[in-house]
């Protein structure tokens, strides 16, 4: 059920962090990749990784900014394999500015990369799957889709999140009729270039312990399960869901 060979998964996000956990989570169950990111060199690092793995793999510049980069990019991937079946939406970035003080600058650019981006690389993809009448979306949402953290402020990331998981839904709703499942995933904190600053720092450490049950971060690793399960056709009867992945942290 949860073997993915024989796809075609788009990734990205996919240069660093957990973009690299979920293309090689994907290879390691069958899949080819197309990996898509603004940094050339640190994407064909990935790209031997994942060739390494046994699986084809294909790196594509693209500023998830830029529609005119998601459209072309989108586009070779389709042309260089013929098909798109998973689609990871997993590019994201994090500012954090009290929200009186935060420029119009920091707030665009939150909203544009982990919500925009959701949208439009979704609707590029969504093309080709309706075309096929199969597809797998996984957008990444986060436990801020659903609660806010009183020691930090971050007013714009919690709303690009949380509207990524009403984005889910519609999608969902929208795209179930030609065979496409949108699921989200929410992970709490792990370990990537995003949240380098903070997980070394001894006081976000304590606020975990506080506000997650299991008192820690997560680890390599722990996100492919939710991942794997919404990409292949073990969930094929779930769609328009948010898996939290976050030691308990939104059961308080």
């Amino acid at each position: 059920m949860f073997d993915l060979k024989g796809k075609i998964a788009l990734v990205t996000g996919a240069s660093s962090g957990l973009g690299v956990q979920f293309a090689k989570a994907l290879a390691g169950q069958g899949a080819d990749l197309a990996i898509l990111a603004r940094r050339q060199e640190k994407l064909d690092a990935v790209k031997k990784t994942i060739e390494g793995m046994g699986a084809r793999c294909l790196a594509l510049k693209c500023d998830v900014l830029k529609n005119e980069d998601i459209k072309a990019a989108v586009a070779k991937a389709k042309e260089h394999y013929g098909r798109i079946d998973i689609l990871v939406n997993n590019a994201g970035t994090a500012r954090s500015k009290p929200a009186e003080s935060q420029s119009d600058e920091d707030w665009g650019a939150v909203i544009g990369t982990n919500l925009n981006s959701v949208y439009f690389v979704a609707r590029e993809v969504g093309r080709v799957m309706i075309e096929q009448k199969y597809g797998k979306i996984v957008n990444i949402g986060s436990i801020h889709s659903s609660v806010a953290m009183a020691s930090s402020s971050l007013n714009a990331y919690c709303a690009s999140k949380g509207g990524v998981l009403m984005l889910t839904k519609a999608l969902a709703t929208e795209w179930a009729k030609y065979g496409i499942t949108v699921n989200a995933i929410g992970p709490a904190y792990f370990p990537s270039e995003m949240t380098d600053a903070v997980m070394g720092n001894p006081n976000f450490l304590n606020t975990v312990k506080t506000y997650c049950p299991m008192g820690r971060p997560g680890r390599e690793g722990e996100l492919d399960g939710a991942l794997i399960y919404f990409a292949s056709d073990a969930s094929s009867y779930t769609t328009g869901q948010l898996l939290s992945v976050d030691g308990g942290w939104t059961a308080i």
